[in-house]
C-alpha cells in the first residue's frame, strides 16, 4: 500500500468513526433536538455524492468511508424525520 492510500484510508476510517459517538447517543436516546437538521440533510446529500463519486472512480477508501458514514448519519437524520413526523401530529411545531 502506497502512502496516498495510507492517508486516504485513515482520512476515511477517522471520518467514520467520528459520527459513531453522537449515532449511538442517539439511538439510546432518541434525542434529536439539539441537532441541526439542515445540516444533517446537506451532510448526508453530500456523503451519498461522495459515495457516487467514489463508485465511479473505483476508489475503495472513499467508498467504504462514506458508505459506513451514510449510515450513521443516515440513523440520526431518520430519527430527526421521525421526531419531526411525530411532533406535527401532536400539535407541536
Amino acid at each position: 500500500m502506497d502512502f496516498t492510500s495510507i492517508i486516504g484510508n485513515v482520512a476515511a476510517l477517522l471520518t467514520t468513526i467520528s459520527f459513531l459517538p453522537q449515532a449511538i447517543k442517539t439511538i439510546k436516546t432518541k434525542d434529536t433536538g439539539s441537532l441541526s437538521f439542515p445540516m444533517y440533510l446537506l451532510f448526508v446529500t453530500g456523503v451519498t455524492l461522495w459515495l457516487v463519486y467514489g463508485t465511479l472512480n473505483n476508489q475503495m477508501p472513499i467508498i467504504v468511508g462514506n458508505l459506513v458514514t451514510l449510515v450513521l448519519a443516515g440513523i440520526i437524520l431518520g430519527f430527526m424525520v421521525k421526531g419531526k413526523f411525530t411532533k406535527r401530529f401532536r400539535g407541536g411545531l
